[in-house]
């Protein structure tokens, strides 16, 4: 009779949803140092860098942030200062750093040998930084989520990273947050917080939203939550909402994870078979590649209208 209840017991916490696997997430975010819009001040790099650095540890999100060298060097071809200082942060606060090429150019368009070149040019002050935090360069993420339009291509560049003991670095959480960025920054120029404050509270809805569809996309691929990897950028948007957008996960029942735990789980090594210019989410990778078509992609969130114009204003 005992042995009866406690396998009832079981199944009836196995059923529950509050004791089911907990959901789980990298934040990974690119285009370090800082998304700049032009504004070079350390005034401003400071703000960007400190202010999603505190919001990732009130949190404790190991978060890995995918560096843009290209953007660490003044026109005479020397390291600036500031753009290092807060580099290093990253790593003064227990994150980790990843590659994302020399000047963030789309291999869609570009010579191959070019990109691979641009590549190693835009690991030397990340790499020579991780060592004095006794830590490695192990992760690469392509600039637009660009991987190679055929399957040649795609595996050429995988075999130059594995030469160069990269790991690709996946996005299953992709979304439009550059659109909200661009859209925040040209409210707050024109000092019109109000626009500012109600874009800002649509991107965290968005976002919430994103969270949604691709957990609906993850059960329906692999039956289960598979640790999710979310992109976002290092821009003044996500400075200002890391901490509700920390919150929303957090809501959701998602516990924070590294990019290595996460690359930890089978569903990253699910093959890819079909190839095109998009950047796209794997699981939308996976998806195609098992013949999904039409309705399985229904209900994507979309960018409010209202931000998408105000972002493309001149």
């Amino acid at each position: 009779m005992q042995t009866l209840k406690t396998l009832l017991s079981l199944l009836i916490l196995s059923t529950n949803p509050l004791f089911a696997q907990q959901k789980q997430v990298c934040f990974s975010i690119d285009d370090l140092p800082v998304v700049n819009y032009g504004i070079n001040t350390p005034e401003f790099h400071n703000q960007i860098t400190d202010k999603l650095l505190s919001g990732l540890k009130k949190y404790d999100i190991q978060a890995i942030g995918f560096v843009n060298e290209g953007k660490m060097y003044d026109a005479k071809g020397k390291v600036i200062a500031f753009k290092k200082a807060n580099l290093e942060k990253w790593l003064k606060y227990g994150m980790d750093l990843g590659n994302h090429t020399l000047f963030h150019k789309d291999f869609n368009n570009v010579d191959f040998s070019d990109y691979m070149a641009k590549i190693l040019k835009g690991e030397k002050i990340t790499k020579a930084l991780l060592r004095k935090y006794n830590k490695e360069m192990k992760y690469f993420r392509h600039p637009f989520l660009h991987v190679g339009a055929t399957k040649n291509r795609a595996d050429s560049l995988e075999n130059f990273l594995k030469k160069h003991n990269y790991i690709t670095a996946p996005v299953t959480i992709d979304n439009e947050d550059y659109l909200f960025a661009n859209a925040y920054q040209k409210a707050l120029i024109k000092k019109d917080t109000v626009l500012a404050q109600t874009i800002g509270k649509d991107y965290i809805s968005y976002m919430e939203q994103k969270i949604f569809y691709y957990e609906k996309m993850s059960h329906a691929l692999f039956g289960r939550q598979i640790p999710q990897i979310l992109l976002i950028h290092a821009n003044l948007l996500n400075a200002d909402y890391i901490q509700a957008l920390a919150e929303i996960y957090t809501k959701n029942g998602y516990k924070f994870t590294s990019m290595d735990q996460t690359m930890a789980d089978e569903a990253y090594k699910t093959p890819i078979t079909k190839f095109g210019r998009c950047g796209i989410s794997w699981l939308d990778r996976w998806a195609i590649s098992q013949g999904k078509t039409g309705d399985f992609f229904k209900g994507d969130p979309e960018t409010p209208k209202y931000v998408t114009d105000i972002s493309n204003q001149r």
